[in-house]
């Protein structure tokens, strides 16, 4: 089916308008909500992106028949569901963007304070204890587990927006090294080499503070190791669960 005539000579007007009038970047505290985003500006701030990234899902996806292929569905929704439930919790005042991209599900935050970034290492936590409760609940119906791999990283961050202006498909674009490292670093966690929870030293850096407050010092000297991968640098490791979550679910499932 032909989809038509792309006029090339009225759209390279249009792509010069762009290119000629995205005209400032401006550097705020925090972002500000997406209505005030528009085709022409920009925002830097501090972000800190998470990525939950299932391991070994070509063998979980390559599936030879039906059931198989009903299986596979049940694991990846539930999988999705309930980490997308954990990453939107509280975040109603603040800037985030939530996603699934194949196999792999990510959140994005604006992050202007430590405890901004200490409540998106809460979520990796929760994520990770879910993981427990999650592949009991598969064990149960007899449907494959799968492991997860989870990372975090904070930066700071240009958002635009981008997208193709009057036609209702935009969305804010990320760029810095945040979404990058995260989405690295949660190919490299969990994966026989590595703890679950993997982290970029800058995050690891502004999580000290709030993290002994809430928590402790010695624990936070404790639960991460430094680590160092060529393609990626120095980075944190940690296996940290949430003790009642999983206390309950030792005890109810």
């Amino acid at each position: 089916m032909d989809f038509g005539s792309y006029d090339y000579e009225e759209r390279k007007q249009q792509v010069e308008e762009i290119l000629d009038n995205t005209d400032k970047v401006e550097v705020k505290k925090e972002f500000p909500k997406e209505d005030e985003f528009t085709y022409t500006n920009g925002y830097k701030a501090w972000a800190t992106a998470i990525f939950i990234d299932i391991r070994n899902s070509t063998e979980l996806f390559s599936v030879d028949n039906e059931e198989e292929e009903i299986e596979a569905s049940k694991v990846v929704r539930g999988f999705t569901s309930e980490i997308i439930e954990i990453l939107r919790q509280n975040t109603e005042n603040q800037l985030e963007e939530i996603g699934v991209r194949g196999d792999c599900v990510y959140a994005i935050y604006s992050t202007p304070t430590t405890d901004d970034i200490y409540e998106v290492w809460n979520r990796g936590v929760y994520i990770n204890t879910y993981m427990k409760m999650y592949n009991k609940l598969l064990t149960s119906r007899e449907l494959p587990n799968i492991k997860a791999g989870i990372g975090m990283a904070s930066a700071q961050t240009v958002a635009v927006k981008a997208g193709r202006k009057s036609s209702g498909i935009n969305g804010i674009v990320w760029i810095g090294k945040a979404v990058s490292i995260a989405s690295k670093l949660s190919d490299l966690a969990n994966n026989g080499s590595y703890d679950p929870l993997l982290i970029s030293p800058t995050f690891h850096y502004n999580l000290k503070k709030p993290y002994i407050q809430k928590q402790s010092e010695e624990k936070f000297n404790d639960f991460f190791e430094k680590k160092y991968e060529p393609n990626i640098g120095e980075f944190y490791q940690a296996s940290v669960i949430k003790t009642d979550f999983d206390e309950w679910i030792d005890k109810n499932l």
